[in-house]
This record gives structure tokens, sequence and C-alpha cells, in this order.
């Protein structure tokens, strides 16, 4: 009995589910707050070649300067609102649930799941995520795009709730939720490389022994994951921003825009629609179009999330938990 008493004091105590979902949205929405200009250049870029304004950013330098100049300094921040609606949704989502299910899978030693297990998880997380997310997700990239278009063919919305009430009401409930399956895709490659590499990174680094658990260790392994993250999710995330551009249907404002970019309404990505036409019209090679502002923006926000994420976690222990 008393053995049992010790194994009972000594078992160590987690944080609650509400706790790990509520750290993980915050987490997203504070790296947010300092990568959205990158964000905003990441998606110009993939658009970059899209209707009638092809190639109209030769460098990712180029595309800030051309954004500073014609929106102003204010422009950079363009669907901050969306960005950060969609990290309250997408990422408090898919961090809470990868956290939860790598508790569960992990061994009654403390063993954790191996790296195939990890990035099972972190599939599923990440689908989860982008369904609940892609409301938000359809509005960023809408605002995002809107300032590379004439004053005249600009949507024009004020806030991400601005977004989503107008796309409502113009374009009908089931629009908020086109090009989930593509959004779901990326999602799924997206967690799967950011956050079993992850995890994998941060225990390779401390079973090194030059590495503790700390901020260090933490920027390091996130380095390693969001160059892992960026190589492979491009090609999905082109396809994924240019899909929720594309608008559901051909208005006398936008026809001339859209008339030799129209993507068929199936959701594929295999199908010759998105990804097959990027290919034909634009090379091989523009699936990473935008790699630098995608890395900048990715390596940067992989850094804050999981540094804030691991901080939060261990003030929570040492103040609610050890207390």
């Amino acid at each position: 009995m008393a053995a049992a008493a010790d194994t009972t004091k000594t078992r160590p105590k987690t944080s609650p589910k509400s706790i790990k979902f509520l750290f993980g949205g915050l987490a997203g929405m504070g790296a947010t707050v300092f990568v959205q200009p990158l964000d905003l250049v990441k998606n110009r870029m993939q658009l970059s070649g899209q209707g009638s304004k092809a190639r109209e950013y030769k460098t990712s330098f180029h595309a800030v300067a051309s954004i500073l100049r014609n929106e102003g300094i204010g422009g950079i921040y363009t669907g901050l609102s969306a960005g950060l609606l969609r990290q309250a949704t997408y990422t408090t989502t898919r961090l809470g649930i990868y956290t939860v299910l790598f508790e569960r899978m992990s061994k009654a030693d403390g063993t954790p799941p191996n790296f195939f297990m990890k990035a099972l998880i972190g599939m599923t997380a990440g689908a989860t995520g982008a369904f609940i997310g892609t409301p938000a997700e359809v509005a960023l990239i809408r605002m995002t795009a809107d300032g590379r278009l004439p004053p005249d063919q600009r949507r024009g919305y004020t806030n991400v709730f601005n977004a989503l009430i107008r796309i409502t009401r113009e374009e009908g409930v089931t629009t908020l939720w086109r090009g989930c399956i593509p959004t779901m895709a990326r999602a799924v490659v997206v967690n799967a490389a950011q956050l079993a590499s992850y995890s994998q990174s941060k225990q390779a680094l401390l079973d090194s022994g030059y590495f503790r658990d700390d901020i260090l260790c933490h920027f390091c392994a996130s380095m390693i994951s969001g160059l892992v993250t960026t190589a492979a999710s491009m090609p999905v995330d082109i396809v994924k921003t240019r899909f929720l551009n594309d608008p559901p249907y051909k208005s006398d404002r936008m026809v001339h825009m859209f008339s030799d970019e129209r993507y068929t309404q199936t959701h594929s990505i295999c199908r010759d629609d998105v990804l097959v036409k990027v290919i034909r019209k634009e090379g091989f090679f523009s699936l990473w179009k935008g790699f630098t502002p995608y890395y900048a923006r990715l390596g940067p926000h992989t850094v804050l999330t999981f540094v804030f994420l691991e901080q939060m976690n261990k003030f929570y222990k040492i103040y609610f938990l050890d207390s």
C-alpha cells in the first residue's frame, strides 16, 4: 500500500486538455503577429503568374518594395485579423490534438512514440485543424491577394469577420469550405513534416548530450523542422493558395482575370486542374515559387510557435502543477 501511495505521489502531473488547446492557439497567434508580412509576400509570390498579372514580382524583395510603394507600410499587415483567426482555429486544434495523442501514445515509462507514429499523429491533427480553420484560410488568402488587383476589382474586406459575412451572403456558406481538400492535404504534409520532425530533432539534440531542454534546443529543433517542412509542403501550398483565391463563379468584374485560370470544382489536386496547369504554364520549379518568403515565414513561425508553447507549458508547470 505504501509503495502504491509512493507511486501515486511521484506520477508526473499533466496540464488539462483545455490548457493544451489554449496554449497551442496562443502560441500560433503570437507567432503570426511577427510573421504576417512574410505570409503576405508568400501568398503574393504564389499568385504571381496567375491571370493577366504574369510574373508581376521578380523576387521577394521586389514584392516587398512593390507592396510598400503601392499600399503603404500598413499594407504589409493586410489580412492580420484573418491570420489571427486562422491560428485561433487551426493551430489551437492541431497542436491540442497532437499533444493529447502524443501523450496517449507514449509508453508508461515516458518513452515517446517512434517517428512514424509521430508523423501519423501529426497528419491526423493537421487534417482536423485544417477543416476547422478553412473559413479563416479562405478569408486570409483573399485579403492578402486583394492589393494586387486594380482598385475597381478589389473585394475590399475590412476585416476577417466582414470577409466571412460577405462570402456567406454573396457566395453561400459552403464557399467558406471551398478548397478544404487541398487545404487539408497541405496540412497533412505540413504537420507530418513539422510536428514529427520537431519532436524527432528535439529528441536527437537532447540525446546528443550537447543540448539541454531550453530555448536554444527549441530554436535549433524548430529551424530544422522549418526547413524540412518548407521543402515538403510548398507544392501543395501553392495549389491551396491558387484554389482558395479563385472565385467560385465568373462575375462580370472578375471574368477577364480568371477566364484562362478556371480550376475544376472537384477539389482534386491530382487531376488536370491546379497542379497540372501551374506546371504546364509556369514550369515544374514554379511549385517552389516564393521559397524564400515561405521559409522566412515558416521558419520563424515554427520557432516562435514552439518556443512560446514550450515556455507557456514550462511556466504553467512551475506555477500551477508543481505548486
